[in-house]
């Protein structure tokens, strides 16, 4: 005898084995029990999740002739005719395949007979967004007033695309994802039934990787029974199968990441390659494990909702205390688009690579939350008394000139109000916003005309940043509360030494000439 899947074998005959839709199943058999029976019914969600299943329970309860608490015997002639696919009462049709106008004109041809047998004639369209505008103009007024004897069941993963003309006429019915422990527990009656030893952390990863579908955690699990047949289904024998990457193996990668140990990071990669994981299933499970990790850091109550193994739930903790807020949301934002790339990339794993070296290396970005890192990592190194060496910026290559004597044109007199700002500057540029101190990192500050502080920067980004009005007037105001008086503020772009040479730096000026302080 040939075998039969697992999804086909153990597929629901009543509606007690639809899982997770007791806001559906409850409202049919109602309608059942009462013999209040719409003449068209939309069922809508995403794969999985019971749609087919509950229109076929329907269509053999409308017409069982012993129907028990509204749900069919599966005794009765018409019972064992239907689910043996004989009865000419129930149609079935995929509309992928029948989507034009003629074959929806066969329909309305045939609508025009009442059953040989039973009480109704069930049609059920599956997918029926595909059927054309053609077919649905032919369909519109037979599903407006059909005979007494006719129902129509539609099932869609894309009601969207459904003509509000035809939704109008329906009674519309939302499947929703099934939850992980509802899927757990269906796994867990058939793995009882088929008398497959497997752990109960095995089969609740694969609810979870189900992504709220049945059908599809079924199918999954019947896959890891074949590969591992007459073995005890392990937590370890699924993650081989699936080729996906347990959790604990984040939790390194984000202590990697954070302590900017690139060479780490990418060799726990190569660790998780040569285990034959697949990197887009890995994108997409280290993106939810940020996820997971946001969440948890905007509140911990939210990790009940979340599928965290128990006895991983100690080290997640540590993880979500360990980072904060604004550097998850940039790793989510850095993994969203790599999610969007790799799936058609043929060099998946330099993708990944390059993504990860954004992660360790925020220096690297030039968006918000990259320079806001950047600011957490400095002020963290500064609290532990470290002083970050400062970093190039990179620049447009250009030409190698010969060099030079460098000439640096000193001013005839500098200003005691500059001078003051010079002897203070450091002070100065720690009282301003974050943001602010990031761009003044590789800027020195000069003299100019009319005692004017001249700011000379290397980097084009950081000069347009601080050159906004609001941001120079953050500066005016933080001079003015560090030495009482008011200072006239201006940037400068300088390209090579030649130009920065007319911009002296005046606080090494400062440290050359002897400086009388009065009280």
């Amino acid at each position: 005898m040939s075998y039969t899947a697992l999804y086909r074998k153990f597929r629901p005959t009543t509606f007690e084995d639809v899982k997770g839709q007791d806001h559906i199943v409850t409202t049919l058999r109602n309608q059942i029990k009462a013999g209040r029976i719409g003449h068209a019914f939309l069922f809508t969600g995403t794969r999985g999740t019971g749609k087919t299943t509950s229109a076929q329970i329907l269509a053999r309860a409308v017409n069982c002739e012993h129907p028990a608490d509204g749900n069919p015997c599966g005794e009765c002639a018409m019972c064992k005719s239907i689910a043996a696919g004989t009865s000419m009462n129930v149609i079935e049709i995929d509309a992928a395949s029948n989507n034009g106008v003629d074959n929806i004109r066969e329909i309305v041809e045939e609508v025009r007979y009442s059953p040989t047998e039973g009480k109704y004639k069930v049609y059920i369209i599956d997918e029926v967004h595909m059927l054309s505008a053609g077919a649905f103009n032919a369909l519109l007024k037979t599903l407006e007033e059909p005979p007494s004897y006719v129902i129509f069941i539609l099932a869609t993963t894309e009601v969207h695309k459904i003509p509000i003309t035809i939704l109008s006429r329906c009674q519309r019915y939302d499947f929703r994802r099934i939850t992980v422990e509802e899927i757990a527990g269906r796994l867990k009656e058939l793995v009882t039934a088929e008398e497959l030893p497997a752990e109960d952390r095995a089969l609740r990863y694969i609810a979870t990787a189900a992504d709220g579908s049945m059908r599809d955690a079924i199918s999954l699990l019947d896959q890891c029974v074949a590969f591992y047949l007459g073995e005890t289904l392990t937590y370890d024998k699924v993650l081989e199968v699936l080729g996906t990457v347990d959790v604990s193996i984040f939790g390194r990668l984000m202590s990697y990441i954070r302590e900017q140990k690139v060479t780490e990071c990418l060799g726990l990669l190569d660790e998780i390659v040569a285990r034959g994981r697949e990197l887009t299933q890995f994108t997409v499970d280290f993106t939810w494990y940020l996820r997971n990790l946001l969440l948890a850091k905007a509140s911990e109550d939210l990790m009940d909702t979340m599928e965290i193994p128990t006895d991983y739930r100690e080290e997640f903790l540590k993880e979500v205390h360990a980072n904060n807020a604004e550097q998850l949301v940039r790793f989510i934002r850095i993994f969203s688009e790599l999610t969007n790339k790799i799936r058609y990339a043929s060099q998946k794993r330099v993708l990944v690579e390059v993504a990860l070296i954004k992660l360790c290396k925020p220096q690297m970005e030039m968006e918000y939350d990259a320079l806001s890192h950047r600011v957490t990592q400095l002020e963290e190194a500064l609290e532990h008394g470290v002083v970050p060496a400062r970093t190039e910026v990179a620049s447009t290559p250009m030409k190698e000139e010969p060099e030079e004597e460098e000439e640096v044109i000193y001013p005839n007199a500098m200003p005691e109000d500059i001078r003051e700002v010079a002897q203070q500057w450091g002070q100065i540029v720690n009282k301003l916003p974050s943001s602010v101190r990031v761009s003044l990192a590789n800027v020195h500050p000069s003299v100019g005309e009319q005692g004017k502080l001249i700011l000379v920067f290397h980097d084009e980004f950081d000069k347009d940043f601080v050159s906004q009005e609001e941001r120079l007037d953050e500066i005016k105001k933080t001079i003015r509360g560090q030495i009482k008086k008011e200072v006239e503020v201006k940037t400068v772009l300088v390209k090579n030494k030649k130009e920065a040479g007319i911009y002296p730096d005046i606080t090494k000026l400062i440290q050359k000439v002897p400086v009388e302080y009065v009280d």
